[in-house]
């Protein structure tokens, strides 16, 4: 079995860059046979994942949050959802908010049990997300959606699409306020803060071709998993497998309300549809350009804009896990 290793020192706001030597040592011990190569940036993740998977390595590991799980994991893929390999991808966390280990029954907080898990090698295939938007940001695509031009690129996600307040909860979290504050507290400051300063708008949302107009939207999430973001959290009936996405709205949020929203979302209850919160499930979910709420973030962090398409990638990715 050939290993390939992809280290970003970066995550948890660089402390993880002590843990790298940790984690050679205990290869070594163990006799690995393993390749390895350091991140400068989080798209080196990616470019290196793909290169792996051309390469012909068995496993290919990311090392770092969940922002390198998401470059690895679209480095697996082409631009149709076709795996570019047979190799399966395998985790050591090192980052601050461990939603993909939550979700996935993957060890998080222990560097050791998470190479035992990944040499003993249990693995189980879990649909990805794939999404096709705008890489920048057009005010002539509003109203227009998304085509097969060269004018849009197709990524790939693993937990949560955000529409709405959620591209700038991840930019203010992301700016310090988790080093200050921590993982929990910091995301949930920008949460708050969020809902003061932002403007919401309407937004035209096609759910398997069924069009709806959101009035007064504060977020979107569009997601697979019950574990989001730092703590937030989606209760849902969803199966892995199942081939579907929950869409859950927000909007029409009042100052009454914002306890009830914060709840829905810190929450572990059933998701039940009010006139402030409303959640369906589909296949394939549409989102026509709109410049007023353009950006779109997904695992973590800003990664385009609107219009989009999401759908279920066409292969699973076969995922080293901790069995149960």
């Amino acid at each position: 079995m050939k290993y390939f290793f992809i280290f970003n020192p970066g995550s948890r706001s660089g402390r993880s860059e002590k843990l790298i030597s940790r984690i050679c040592n205990l290869l070594e011990e163990k006799k690995i046979d393993y390749d390895s190569e350091i991140t400068k940036s989080l798209e080196d993740a990616y470019s290196l994942s793909q290169k792996a998977n051309r390469a012909g390595y068995d496993v290919i590991v990311a090392v770092g949050g969940d922002g390198t799980i998401n470059k690895v994991i679209n480095g697996f893929y082409d631009e149709q959802g076709s795996r570019l390999s047979q190799a399966k991808m395998g985790i050591i966390y090192t980052g601050t908010s461990p939603d993909f280990c939550k979700s996935y029954y993957l060890p998080y907080d222990d560097i050791q049990r998470s190479i035992d898990v990944l040499l003993k090698g249990d693995t189980t295939n879990i649909q990805i997300g794939q999404i096709r938007l705008s890489s920048g940001f057009e005010t002539a695509l509003d109203g227009l959606i998304v085509d097969d031009s060269a004018s849009f690129t197709t990524r790939y996600f693993s937990c949560c699409v955000n529409l709405g307040m959620g591209a700038f909860v991840a930019r203010y979290a992301n700016s310090g306020m988790r080093k200050i504050f921590g993982d929990f507290l910091g995301t949930l400051t920008a949460v708050i803060r969020a809902f003061i300063r932002y403007q919401p708008s309407e937004l035209t949302v096609v759910i398997d071709g069924e069009k709806m107009n959101v009035s007064r939207l504060y977020n979107l999430f569009i997601g697979k998993t019950f574990h989001v973001a730092s703590g937030i959290k989606i209760r849902n009936s969803l199966k892995e497998g199942d081939g579907r996405f929950y869409a859950l709205a927000i909007h029409d949020v009042r100052w009454l309300n914002v306890p009830d929203c914060l709840k829905t979302i810190y929450g572990s209850n059933k998701i039940v549809n009010t006139k402030n919160v409303v959640m369906k499930h589909a296949k394939c979910i549409e989102i026509p350009g709109n410049s007023i709420m353009p950006e779109v973030e997904f695992d973590g962090d800003p990664q385009g804009f609107l219009p989009c398409r999401i759908e279920m990638a066409k292969d699973k990715l076969e995922l080293i896990y901790e069995a149960h």
